[in-house]
């Protein structure tokens, strides 16, 4: 961040220089076409002519359209930069006189006959004006313009550092909350386990203590590896199935050669607690089916589990905050990436999820 900024100036203090360089080289070669031997006083009005044009540019840039363009002060900004025109041009034909520049030209051009590139008198004097007018609100016009596009680049950029914050902010939450969700829900079915086989649910409380490190250590970073989110996929359906009778058939699937990306942590896990949540029973014949499959720059998860009414007529409404919670982390960390299609088929007594992430 601190590099940004320090290019960014950098590159502010080229683009001044470079604008400097020009108006300087327009005014010290242009005098140098008339072919004359140019008085050393012209080249002192020049010098300061230039000066007055650097404080004109930064009296703009710093105070007048900070102060009144940027703050709607439209007709009051125009008024003060039509005064500092008049005084650049007070100021040039002062030059003129206080350094006799009219006479030391005619008397330059006379040396190399007929003039044909100086005009005199009060022809002269009016094009110096049209000419010093112009010029002067050239360089002002630069100045605005430069400052309203770098003023427009930092209001974004601030914007953009706001929604950022913004989105990482309600992205902890939400991680917040899931991982509470995910370790209650299976502390619960722990303790279940407890009254029925004390051995079992020792193994099962290891097991969980080895889960509780990915979430707590492993998963601190935005992303986390494929290879480490399905493992962690894998001790969860291990942990589930140690408290599951024959009535319940598990299917999982999972890629036999892995390429690893990077992905959200646990993201995959609400969509299969969800399954086991709504879709097993300790009487009724029920099943499970969790794909995961990867094609290229997409990973897929797929999750197909019956439907047990007795538990809960609306798995949408009663599947809590860790579903509803991974639709919003998904919608922030993948906009326009990701493809969720929910299916409740009431009839068959199946609910089926299909996740598609694009990791490119």
């Amino acid at each position: 961040m601190i590099f940004t900024k320090s290019k960014s100036k950098l590159v502010t203090v080229i683009i001044h220089l470079l604008i400097w360089a020009v108006f300087g080289t327009i005014y010290f070669t242009q005098p140098l076409s008339w072919r004359i031997s140019v008085p050393y006083q012209l080249w002192v009005k020049n010098g300061l002519i230039l000066g007055l044009l650097v404080m004109a540019y930064y009296l703009n840039a710093i105070v007048l359209v900070p102060r009144f363009l940027l703050k709607n002060h439209t007709g009051l900004y125009l008024l003060i930069v039509l005064g500092v025109v008049a005084i650049v041009v007070f100021l040039n034909s002062y030059f003129d006189y206080w350094l006799n520049l009219h006479q030391l030209l005619d008397e330059a051009f006379h040396k190399m006959g007929p003039p044909r590139h100086h005009r005199g008198g009060h022809q002269w004097d009016i094009s110096m004006i049209v000419a010093m007018i112009s010029t002067c609100a050239l360089v002002i016009g630069i100045s605005t313009s430069i400052i309203t596009i770098e003023k427009w680049q930092n209001d974004k950029q601030k914007h953009q550092e706001m929604e950022q914050d913004k989105i990482s902010s309600e992205l902890s939450f939400l991680k917040a909350q899931i991982n509470p969700h995910f370790f209650f829900n299976t502390l619960n079915n722990i303790y279940a386990l407890t009254l029925v086989n004390v051995e079992t649910s020792r193994k099962a409380i290891h097991q969980l203590s080895r889960m509780m490190r990915y979430v707590l250590y492993d998963t601190q970073n935005t992303t986390t590896q494929l290879s480490q989110e399905i493992a962690f996929v894998k001790d969860y359906i291990s942990l589930m199935q140690l408290r599951l009778t024959d009535a319940v058939k598990i299917n999982y699937s999972s890629p036999a050669t892995l390429r690893d990306v990077a992905i959200a942590p646990m993201i995959f896990l609400p969509f299969v607690e969800n399954a086991f949540k709504h879709g097993v029973s300790a009487t009724q014949p029920s099943y499970i089916n969790i794909n995961i499959s990867q094609q290229n720059s997409s990973v897929e998860l797929k999750v197909v589990n019956t439907i047990i009414k007795e538990q809960n007529n609306n798995l949408e409404a009663g599947s809590g905050i860790g579903l509803n919670n991974t639709r919003r982390r998904l919608d922030l960390l993948y906009p326009g990436k990701y493809e969720l299609k929910i299916e409740e088929d009431t009839a068959e007594n199946i609910y089926s999820v299909h996740l598609t992430l694009h990791l490119s």
